[in-house]
């Protein structure tokens, strides 16, 4: 997929006058990529449209207008683009409302190990951004990656393959089967990389 360029992004100024009717197109976009997994962890595939969505909203909720903090943006987001060989998703784990935040996330610690992708018959383990998890803590929100072979990618792009998505974390062992409109919204994604 093309990185980000400084020329895709509107900023401040022009994004404020048009970020009402934008947000209501990422969220119609990200409700076809969103995935639940139990009752503690949720997953939203990302592609280069809800990227851009998450510069211009950073831009905007910390005032950064210089040249220099947009690039700085951009090589963030671009570090979790999804590429011709893998798709990417920002992962939540959610804290039931009155618990101990820190306490519920110990209990996941270890996450990033069971993460697993099913492409009809393939079985794709995320790969997750490191330093968002050490064997004492894990971070709430995490970046991972899960790598295509092309027999995966080929599967991901034929319609009716079933996606499901597994937690096979000892303390939290979950599996949601994914509806055939995200596989679709995947796959369209290679359709139109460039």
């Amino acid at each position: 997929m093309r990185l980000i360029t400084r020329s895709d992004i509107k900023g401040t100024a022009i994004y404020a006058g048009m970020r009402d009717d934008y947000r209501k197109r990422i969220i119609e976009l990200k409700r076809d990529r969103r995935v639940i997994i139990g009752d503690r962890v949720s997953m939203v595939f990302e592609n280069r449209t809800t990227l851009i969505s998450q510069v211009e909203e950073m831009l905007r909720a910390e005032n950064l207008t210089s040249d220099e903090q947009i690039a700085e943006e951009l090589a963030v987001y671009n570090a979790i683009m999804p590429s011709a060989k893998s798709l990417s998703a920002t992962l939540f784990l959610e804290v039931p409302p009155g618990t101990n935040a820190r306490t519920e996330l110990d209990r996941l610690i270890g996450l990033d190990e069971h993460l697993i992708l099913h492409i009809g018959d393939h079985q794709v383990r995320a790969a997750f951004e490191e330093g968002r998890g050490t064997t004492e803590r894990i971070s709430a929100v995490q970046y991972c990656r899960f790598p295509l072979t092309d027999e995966a990618l080929s599967a991901l792009q034929t319609e009716g393959c079933q996606l499901r998505m597994e937690i096979d974390h000892p303390g939290y062992q979950h599996s949601t089967d994914c509806t055939e409109a995200m596989r679709a919204s995947l796959a369209a994604d290679y359709q139109s990389a460039s």
